[in-house]
């Protein structure tokens, strides 16, 4: 006898340390249970998990209008895109243009980030770089972040990420330009 949605999602909220919602959405059919599973098992992120497939997987089923059975990304390669975001080898905006591929063409996870160079910079040295010449390049910013104007720093973040295509590690160049200006 399959396992009853209250009881899975019991079981969800005990072993993954789900919120009752997530437990309680994801257990509306057991096949969406059952892939949720499989992908917290493959990325060990059972939070994240959770949150990609209620949100970018159920969305995007519902635009074309089918089942989680027949959901062209497997779980386990859900699984494994969300490993890439959890080990800073590519940003949720990069995992997403991960996500159109695989959901359109299908494919290997890693294969796809490498074709389109979507690997997040965690070269500190040529990140560090990029910071300085943002720095240099807007006194301003760095005035007004020094005279407390908060939104100064998230413009220089702004020009840090957009010096590095977008590669860079967001919580890395929020880190490397608060110890440049002393914050």
């Amino acid at each position: 006898m399959p396992e009853l949605p209250r009881v899975m999602a019991a079981r969800f909220v005990s072993k993954y340390g789900l919120p009752e919602y997530d437990a309680t959405t994801l257990t509306q059919s057991q096949a969406m249970g059952a892939y949720f599973e499989t992908a917290a098992k493959v990325c060990g992120q059972p939070k994240l998990a959770s949150n990609w497939v209620m949100g970018e997987v159920s969305r995007r089923l519902n635009q074309v209008e089918t089942s989680i059975e027949q959901c062209p990304v497997s779980a386990v390669k859900l699984g494994a895109l969300i490993t890439r975001i959890q080990d800073g080898t590519i940003s949720n905006n990069a995992a997403k243009q991960v996500m159109d591929v695989l959901w359109a063409d299908g494919g290997e996870v890693d294969a796809i980030i490498e074709a389109k160079g979507l690997k997040q910079m965690n070269d500190s040295g040529a990140l560090e770089k990029i910071i300085e010449e943002v720095l240099a390049a807007n006194p301003d910013n760095v005035a007004q972040f020094k005279a407390g104007k908060d939104k100064a720093f998230n413009a220089l973040v702004g020009q840090a990420m957009k010096a590095s295509k977008g590669k860079a590690n967001p919580a890395q160049v929020n880190d490397m330009l608060r110890s440049k200006l002393g914050a």
